[in-house]
């Protein structure tokens, strides 16, 4: 059964359709940055007995996504993408709704969980409309510009925390999360057209999921790519758990906190901008390449400034060090996802959903592992963006040697 009624015969022009994209991808986003200012407080108002502990408040979030994509990929390619982005944002705002009324950190973790599997919905969704529609370096540019716009909602995240917990509580910041997934919703089903026709739509059964989930696998190109976007997202997702405990115990910012983070993201809209412009002259692959060239150059940077300074560089230094690793990250996220697609074909749902839920995986372990080993220094940032930077260079350079032909 339809979800959202039959095929439109009007697509949204490209600015509009880029907004839209943004809206429903940014609610990934959202629903990690816009709690951070909150952490101290929910973790207080829940008894937990370790600030360590509230962390997970974003690593089930996204280890609820992996499981997410697993499911959502192959449902799109079978139902349609819109009526999986409804479908996931249904899904999310129970998990907003269990998380909001929330007495212990279990039941916290649960909503998560639960937001982190429907969010995949939309993330997963989305992606495959993007590559129905556009190939190669336009798809790339086109994913810039999602990037780019939908950077100035999270950018703005932690803000709109402060001021809704300044008002109200951090569960109303839930109630934020509830009409941010609403408006989505109408949006899509009122301008947007099925991009997937039922003629190209395949089966939802489990076989057959295995037999194009192995095509995936065993593309070598998709994986490198895959695990690089992996790893990447690993340092930024290690960055987003520490940082808010991190400008406390190293710089003493507290209600500052929303602007200094504001100032971090404007590197990475700027560069998604950037790249939006110089991808189709440079191609992906290139551009992804010079990105983590110079990610690692500053990880290494901020690392002996780390060894100088016993861990604790100065504001300045620490500012000016980020924003150039938020630049690379903005340059870095559109190309990879855009390279692991461009092989994928009719597969899109499916691919999507593997390349996303792998790469999360990676991301998860990274940031888990090396955020246990904050110790409230900068040390654990400096060395999470020069691990996950060496080992996506070392792939990245290889890459081109591998399978280049589509799934």
């Amino acid at each position: 059964m339809e979800l959202v009624g039959k095929l439109q015969k009007s697509q949204p022009g490209q600015l509009e359709f880029v907004a839209l994209m943004s809206l429903i991808t940014s609610l990934t986003a959202v629903s990690i940055d816009a709690l951070l200012p909150a952490l101290k407080g929910m973790g207080e108002a829940l008894a937990v007995a370790s600030m360590l502990d509230i962390q997970l408040i974003v690593s089930v979030f996204i280890a609820g996504m992996v499981f997410g994509e697993l499911f959502f990929g192959p449902l799109s390619d079978a139902i349609g993408r819109k009526n999986t982005i409804v479908a996931g944002l249904i899904v999310y705002c129970i998990g907003a709704i269990v998380a909001m009324s929330a007495q212990s950190l279990e039941l916290m973790l649960a909503g998560r969980a639960i937001q982190g599997i429907g969010v995949s919905g939309p993330k997963i969704a989305s992606r495959a409309l993007v590559r129905d529609i556009y190939r190669g370096d336009e798809m790339a540019r086109i994913m810039s510009l999602v990037l780019m716009v939908f950077i100035l909602v999270p950018m703005l995240a932690p803000l709109l925390g402060q001021l809704v917990i300044s008002y109200f509580s951090w569960r109303a910041i839930f109630v934020v999360y509830l009409i941010m997934a609403m408006i989505s919703g109408a949006w899509l089903c009122a301008r947007q057209r099925e991009t997937l026709p039922p003629s190209s739509r395949i089966s939802l059964r489990p076989l057959v999921f295995y037999r194009n989930a192995q095509k995936i696998v065993r593309h070598s190109s998709v994986m490198v790519y895959t695990v690089v976007a992996g790893a990447v997202l690993g340092s930024q997702l290690l960055y987003l758990s520490v940082v808010p405990t991190l400008f406390f115990d190293v710089y003493g910012v507290t209600h500052q906190f929303p602007l200094y983070f504001a100032i971090l993201a404007l590197g990475v809209g700027g560069a998604a901008y950037s790249n939006s412009k110089l991808v189709q002259r440079y191609g992906m692959q290139a551009m992804a390449l010079t990105s983590i060239k110079v990610m690692t150059a500053i990880a290494f940077l901020l690392f002996v400034i780390c060894l100088l300074t016993g861990g604790k560089p100065s504001l300045l230094c620490f500012m000016i060090c980020g924003v150039g690793l938020m630049a690379c990250i903005g340059i870095l996220f559109g190309n990879l996802n855009a390279l692991a697609m461009q092989y994928l074909g009719r597969l899109a749902g499916t691919g999507a959903s593997i390349v996303a839920s792998i790469s999360s995986a990676v991301a998860v372990i990274i940031a888990v592992l090396l955020g246990r080993y904050y110790d409230g220094t900068v040390y654990v940032i400096a060395v999470g963006y020069l691990l996950c930077g060496g080992i996506g260079l070392l792939l990245l350079r290889a890459a081109p040697r591998m399978n280049s032909v589509a799934v």
